[in-house]
């Protein structure tokens, strides 16, 4: 199961790094559903772990009193800052394999993280992707109540019912739309209007 959840990770990070490449700078500028960044900060986030040590991840969560969310966010404008978007690309592509998860994750935990960031930029940009349902299957069966506690969404009440797929989560008044959308609002993201019904 571990070989497929890589390869799964995998293939998202060769069709996102093939995305990134056909941005424009404008659209490398524009906000992304991250609070506060833009999409060059996301994607400075996702590849941080290609590109910093752990000794530089420690000293910033230090700087940051403990608050991984503060210095995350510290550490991508920085990023941002400094590297160009070719860079960026390059970094990802350079990485499709690498073998890094987020502490507690696991395989699945990087593909989420992956995922979930990725759509950050192609839903905030309005672009018409698709994230390929083995791999959106894979991410959709993790989220847990404690996914929506951690993202401070505000779903008291609410069944999120996919469209697209048979995934439901939650109970009370449906909320429909894209499974891939639904992650969202479990993440605790801003959806466009008219996304959901």
């Amino acid at each position: 199961m571990t070989e497929d959840i890589r390869a799964a990770v995998a293939a998202e990070r060769r069709d996102q790094a093939e995305l990134l490449a056909g941005l424009t700078e404008e659209q490398w500028d524009a906000p992304s559903l991250c609070e506060g960044w833009r999409v060059k900060e996301v994607v400075a986030h996702t590849t941080l772990p290609f590109r910093s040590s752990g000794w530089r991840v420690l000293l910033e969560m230090l700087k940051s009193g403990g608050r991984f969310n503060h210095a995350s966010d510290r550490m991508a404008r920085k990023d941002a800052a400094a590297l160009s978007t070719h860079d960026l690309v390059e970094t990802l592509r350079a990485n499709i394999d690498h073998p890094w998860t987020p502490p507690g994750g696991g395989a699945t935990g990087a593909l989420s993280h992956d995922v979930i960031h990725g759509l950050d930029i192609t839903v905030a940009l309005g672009l018409d992707r698709r994230v390929p349902e083995e791999r959106l299957r894979l991410v959709l069966d993790g989220m847990k109540p404690s996914n929506v506690k951690y993202f401070g969404a505000d779903l008291d009440g609410k069944r999120l019912e996919a469209t697209d797929l048979d995934w439901t989560f939650g109970e009370g008044t449906p909320v429909r739309g894209l499974a891939q959308d639904l992650l969202l609002v479990v993440c605790g993201r801003r959806l466009p209007p008219g996304r959901l019904s």
